[in-house]
């Protein structure tokens, strides 16, 4: 693996655990990080990747004081790259699911909507930040996913 690809590898990871709101300290980071495969990571590189994600400590839904990712505020303008609005992409064999940045989620549907069946694209719903995207009975939803990937250059 690349010294690149290592980097981006660990900034999801990171990221996926501040996301579970569950760690009240940098030494817990710290730990979890070394049980999923980053060994050479201390307590000094995860405090400088919290200042850079501008990660704060807040409450959660259990009233523990733990570190989070702030919700992206900013509202999509004409400038706004949609590979840029996109955070991520999944999908459960069924239906592709899309979390974007707040109030870009119908943005992107739309523009969906408008690729069609014959890109395997039956329909859309959007609300603020989440697309539920249903494939045609043809599509593959593998296929499908893979497409969605390639158009906003997104990486699953």
């Amino acid at each position: 693996m690349k010294p690149g690809e290592k980097q981006e590898q660990l900034v999801k990871a990171f990221k996926a655990l501040l996301r579970e709101e569950r760690f009240g300290s940098q030494a817990e980071i710290v730990t979890a990080l070394n049980e999923i495969g980053f060994e050479n990571i201390n307590q000094s590189k995860v405090s400088r990747m919290l200042s850079r994600f501008g990660a704060v400590r807040t409450r959660n839904a259990k009233m523990e004081m733990v570190y989070c990712l702030p919700v992206e505020l900013g509202i999509p303008t004409i400038n706004s790259p949609l590979k840029n609005l996109v955070l991520d992409v999944d999908h459960n064999g069924v239906i592709l699911v899309i979390h974007t940045t707040p109030g870009a989620a119908q943005l992107i549907a739309r523009m969906l909507d408008s690729l069609g069946k014959a890109e395997g694209i039956l329909g859309t719903i959007a609300g603020d930040d989440t697309i539920f995207i249903t494939p045609t009975a043809e599509s593959d939803i593998d296929e499908l996913y893979d497409s969605v990937l390639e158009l906003f250059e997104h990486t699953g």
